[in-house]
């Protein structure tokens, strides 16, 4: 029995619930690979109608880029496709086919980068993950939405394989093509919920916001999230994280595998708290013995002698560069009228998002509100308020909802709570 046989349950009781996604309506077609087959797709798609299902999968942790190892799309009259884009490097036919459909993606910032390195940009999409947040479900992954909205339980074991193997499985391609089978009704039925709770229209802002969100910066330091880092204590052994971190980053890039399987971030913090004093001593560490760290032993060397010698003026700082608000626990010590601000905010908010059943930081980004709270704009009233909001990417919905509540926040006489 395959899904377009079964009507999805009704109730949770129903004896038929949660049915197994197996069989793909269409079985499984070959994957896309060839200049042929692709010209067949892009005319299939292009002469489909109605949204199209979209999705990808990377090989994180195993790759160190972020591209795409396999595409799978689905619109009605065009029925399922597997796109290799590795063979053509460029997929912006297939893009430009589709562009003017709306686009189905789960977690649509998690695919689009990837999407856009092969030529494929949407002009339009319907996010099923955020909208799923927008209703207030507790799980949004697509396996939890598509249960708890349409009933069928779906098989996520091949979630975190690594993509860029050729050939790629037959149930590996299974998997990928089951991720897209659901999409089209799912997101009919979670259309339907968001306009009976009133909440359509703040979807298609959300929606329109993803599109139109700037290239994501990248971080300053990154070698500061190296895992462990707790644990180190002084600017000197920050200066070996950074030193090994860097040498493992640009070996990683270099041979396109995950940084984490060249050497753990174990290796790097243990080897900033020892502070060996020769090669011998680095290589007999624990976590140094695996074959990773072993082949690279010279590189790893280099980078903690240099570390050691570095002049005290070009150690890192003990904190990482933050051009934001300190920490919300300093701040009944170093502003406690801000740290009023800031409980009497979060407190608002909160109970605006419990009334609407929405996670808080859907409602209103939290860094917005810390900024908001430790640094008000002069001559606090709603306009300015509303403002400073839209100045900082919040949606007009966002604003509706929380601007009053925020500038009371701003301006009453708050007790200062403790800060997390």
């Amino acid at each position: 029995m395959s899904p377009a046989d079964t009507q999805p349950p009704s109730t949770p009781d129903d004896p038929t619930a949660h049915l197994p996604l197996l069989e793909l309506r269409d079985g499984l077609s070959d994957v896309v690979d060839t200049d042929s087959a692709l010209t067949e797709t892009v005319e299939a798609f292009r002469s489909g109608t109605g949204p199209v299902a979209v999705d990808a999968e990377r090989a994180s942790g195993y790759r160190y880029s972020h591209r795409a190892y396999l595409v799978q799309l689905r619109r009605e009259g065009a029925g399922s496709a597997l796109v290799d884009p590795i063979p053509f490097g460029d997929l912006s036919a297939l893009g430009d086919a589709i562009v003017d459909a709306e686009w189905i993606i789960h977690a649509a910032n998690q695919d689009l980068a990837c999407l856009a390195e092969v030529g494929m940009v949407p002009r339009k999409v319907f996010d099923t993950e955020l909208a799923g947040r927008l209703l207030g479900y507790p799980k949004v992954g697509l396996a939890s939405l598509v249960s708890e909205v349409l009933g069928y339980r779906m098989r996520k074991e091949h979630s975190a394989a690594d993509w860029s193997t050729r050939p790629l499985p037959a149930p590996w391609l299974v998997y990928a093509a089951l991720d897209v089978e659901m999409l089209i009704e799912l997101r009919d039925a979670i259309e339907q919920e968001l306009r009976r709770e009133g909440k359509w229209d703040w979807a298609q802002q959300e929606f329109a916001a993803i599109l139109d969100a700037p290239p994501r910066e990248p971080k300053p330091d990154p070698w500061r999230r190296t895992s462990g880092m707790h644990r180190v204590r002084n600017r000197r052994s920050l200066a070996v994280v950074r030193a090994l971190w860097e040498a493992r980053d640009q070996i990683a890039e270099s041979a396109d595998i995950s940084p984490g399987r060249i050497l753990p971030d174990a290796a790097i913090v243990e080897a900033a708290s020892a502070m060996p004093t020769d090669r011998d001593t680095l290589q007999r560490l624990t976590a140094f013995k695996g074959r990773g760290a072993h082949r690279h032993m010279r590189s790893w060397w280099e980078a903690v002698d240099h570390a050691r010698r570095l002049p005290d003026s070009e150690l890192p700082k003990q904190g990482p560069r933050y051009d934001g608000p300190p920490p919300a626990r300093a701040w009944a010590d170093r502003d406690p009228d801000a740290a009023a601000r800031l409980s009497a905010a979060r407190a608002a908010v909160a109970e605006i998002a419990e009334a609407h059943r929405l996670p808080t930081e859907n409602l209103l980004a939290p860094d917005t509100i810390r900024r908001l709270a430790w640094s008000p704009p002069k001559d606090v009233d709603l306009d300015v308020v509303m403002t400073f909001l839209r100045d900082h990417h919040a949606r007009q919905w966002q604003i509706a909802l929380t601007a009053e509540a925020l500038t009371e926040a701003m301006t009453s006489e708050a007790k200062v709570k403790p800060l997390d």
